[in-house]
């Protein structure tokens, strides 16, 4: 099987049973995970090159794509936090058995904190890299900030739709996302992953406000936390200076090749 086509991992039991699309080549340690954000894949422009780097350097790597996303089955609409983390975190347990630095971008940063806090004490979590984290987004960047006819609509009918500026299809925010989001909160206490962290936040960013960021960082430890603002950079930091400028060098903090701002 080639690294082009993925293998497909069996999650969960019953009627909750999905196939999650895995794309996976061994290689030493650390290896790197991607983390896709809410409604992309791991097919997206920076998990790919991110994944090429590593790769040709020698490094473990490893991709996915959440239930109701991308190559794996099951439907986006049932998606919530914990459904996806546990999905990660079978991918994680399964194909991250050496150090793994966690790469998450947006939602996936949120879900790379609570990986990262779960696997903690297994050893096996080197690092995160953390790319327009919305940690608690559920809650702080969508029901907080959702009009009241919006959170009567969600409440009585069980979902609200919006246009998404990303993608054809509209986003789904559903009742059991909203609620289950709650569950998985990070952002009321100290959060403290065991693990190196580095930031990149936009500070045009109109879906995860820079100001986010900082919260996020006073919440973690003292030691070895970088953020990086960048000025003009938007949500998806996706443009050549921000893959192969930042997120790219940022893999040779944790010792993933050798890597130039040429990518």
């Amino acid at each position: 099987m080639s690294e082009r086509d993925p293998q497909f991992l069996s999650v969960g039991e019953g009627s909750s049973q999905r196939q999650i699309a895995v794309r996976h080549v061994p290689g030493k340690a650390p290896g790197v995970i991607w983390l896709s954000g809410f409604k992309s894949d791991m097919l997206g422009s920076k998990a790919v090159e991110v994944a090429c780097v590593a790769r040709e350097a020698g490094h473990a790597v490893t991709r996915f794509d959440y239930s109701g996303h991308g190559e794996s089955g099951g439907a986006f609409v049932d998606g919530t936090i914990s459904r996806w983390l546990e999905e990660t975190q079978a991918v994680f347990d399964t194909f991250c058995t050496q150090p793994t630095v966690i790469i998450g971008s947006s939602m996936g940063g949120w879900i790379a904190l609570l990986l990262a806090l779960s696997r903690k004490q297994t050893g096996n979590v080197a690092g995160l890299i953390l790319v327009a984290p919305a940690p608690d987004f559920t809650e702080e960047l969508l029901w907080k900030e959702f009009p009241e006819d919006v959170k009567h609509q969600i409440e009585t009918t069980g979902r609200y739709e919006r246009p998404s500026e990303y993608a054809d299809e509209p986003y789904f925010y559903t009742r059991e996302l909203i609620e289950d989001g709650r569950k998985n909160l990070v952002l009321g206490g100290s959060v403290d992953p065991g693990c190196p962290v580095r930031i990149f936040q936009g500070m045009q960013d109109t879906d995860v406000p820079w100001q986010h960021a900082l919260e996020l960082v006073s919440r973690l430890p003292l030691s070895d936390v970088t953020l990086t603002l960048i000025r003009d950079g938007d949500h998806r930091l996706s443009r050549p200076q921000d893959i192969e400028g930042r997120l790219l060098p940022a893999l040779g903090d944790f010792g993933i090749g050798s890597i130039s701002s040429g990518g």
